[in-house]
């Protein structure tokens, strides 16, 4: 059986599919959606959730021209019409138009924001659209329209819209000049006030199109926050949010609460994303590994030692459920607000001499690193899954860390006395496991064109900045 054949448009994102019909003399045969060979050749795995025909009876019958806030996929299940589509969403091409004669044979890949309006060449033409989210009045609301005679959009229509049957709702639409272009899909950034959420917050500042609600705005376990969010308007979600007090995570309280965060509410996101076909970018943890290996890639299995490396392998397991998603594992966290090194920083200029771990070796990563490495894998549609980011260079301990922060702050670094983890800890209750190697391989994120930089350069520059 031949394979559909996908080629682009004068649009970005529209695509014209050829697909094979197979004719006797009974009438003929075609798959009109198959997804594992259409997205095979090439259409995006866009999971339609409805599908709306419509009968025209009479040659000449125009409809549109209508842009949705939603992907749609259009055929033609008996006849032929002149299709024609017009760019409305904001950007440079706003206002580039693509019209193209369909039958039985051909099937388009409308992207959100690009107007579709047809005109039956035969009588008893039918249309069929799949698209990707349920109609409702409210979503009528977001569509965006256009004038299908105006001179602006170039377009030839086969039979004039003189003699065409249109509705008087098409003949009023606005001309292209007054058109408002709807708006690109948005980023949402959950757990916009922490370490990670504060950098890609500083990285998007002036870029436009991201959204950082504050937990009082939105709060994914409530559900009606998560009902009152147009989900069309968005594909990317990015979870900043975690509970990250590993200490506490091993007492009664502290467990409930991690697993609340880091799994319950990972689940609802994931839901999501599923559900509206958006892509989830989740922050994990050297934690998920027990630290017995020299290295760690992305596919080691997963084996944390406490409550907190728990919900952070539980919640990996529920992000790769979403057939979108990266996650990003990353260790030794350091950006706006308490950290190591700003600890090290005051200790340092307090003049005490601080007891440090020697025996948990590692790499610093700063959040400004995660948030460009984030925009990197976004921006560059690296393929999905798990990627390894932190610092790079030669592998330190904590110890090794708060000199260097002594020594660059003009501080004697001999003042730092490394210890072992053991006696760090001695007496204490309640008290974490650590993985004692947290150095991940990050020969995959590099792979994708993304600059590691060494961590104690980086520390460095971060110092030099405060």
């Amino acid at each position: 059986m031949n394979l559909p054949v996908v080629r682009s448009t004068s649009i970005p994102g529209l695509l014209l599919v050829d697909l094979p019909v197979h004719a006797d003399s009974r009438g003929w045969f075609k798959e009109n959606w198959q997804r594992e060979k259409m997205v095979g050749a090439g259409l995006p795995d866009f999971r339609p959730i409805q599908n709306n025909v419509s009968f025209n009876k009479e040659a000449g019958t125009t409809r549109g021209i209508h842009a949705e806030p939603w992907d749609k996929y259009v055929s033609v299940v008996g006849g032929s019409v002149f299709g024609a589509w017009v760019d409305l969403r904001e950007g440079p091409d706003f206002g580039t138009t693509f019209t193209a004669t369909i039958g039985p044979g051909q099937a388009v890949f409308v992207p959100r924001g690009v107007g579709n309006g047809f005109q039956t060449l035969e009588p008893d033409t039918g249309y069929s659209y799949l698209v990707t989210e349920h109609w409702s009045q409210r979503a009528v609301k977001k569509y965006t329209f256009v004038n299908l005679a105006d001179p602006a959009l170039g377009i030839s229509w086969p039979i004039p819209l003189e003699l065409s049957i249109t509705s008087e709702a098409d003949k009023n639409h606005p001309p292209l000049a007054e058109v408002k272009p709807m708006n690109r899909r948005r980023t949402l950034v959950v757990g916009g006030t922490g370490q990670v959420g504060r950098a890609l917050s500083e990285l998007y500042a002036a870029a436009g199109g991201y959204d950082f609600p504050a937990r009082t705005e939105f709060d994914f376990c409530n559900p009606r926050h998560i009902a009152g969010i147009n989900w069309s308007d968005y594909d990317t979600l990015i979870n900043a949010a975690a509970y990250t007090q590993v200490d506490l995570a091993e007492t009664g309280p502290g467990r409930v609460e991690a697993w609340d965060a880091n799994v319950g509410a990972v689940a609802v996101l994931a839901r999501i994303c599923i559900e509206h076909g958006i892509t989830l970018v989740h922050i994990s943890s050297d934690y998920v590994f027990d630290g017995s290996k020299p290295l760690y890639g992305e596919n080691e299995q997963v084996c944390p030692l406490g409550v907190y490396g728990q919900t952070k392998a539980a919640g990996d397991a529920l992000v790769q459920l979403v057939p979108k998603h990266y996650i990003v594992r990353t260790s030794w966290v350091t950006g706006e607000g308490a950290n190591f090194v700003e600890t090290m920083k005051r200790l340092a200029s307090a003049g005490i001499g601080p007891s440090v771990v020697n025996d948990q070796i590692g790499r610093l990563t700063f959040t400004d690193d995660i948030a460009a490495g984030i925009a990197h894998l976004l921006g560059t549609v690296a393929p999905y899954g798990t990627y390894n980011l932190t610092g790079d260079g030669e592998p330190a301990s904590w110890a090794r860390i708060a000199q260097e922060v002594f020594s660059l702050t003009g501080h004697d670094p001999a003042r730092v006395k490394g210890i072992s983890t053991a006696e760090y800890f001695a007496g204490r209750d309640n008290i974490a496991p650590r993985p004692c190697n947290s150095i991940l391989d990050l020969g995959k994120i590099q792979s994708t064109g993304f600059p590691t930089s060494d961590h104690f350069e980086r520390l460095k520059r971060y110092l030099e900045t405060r």
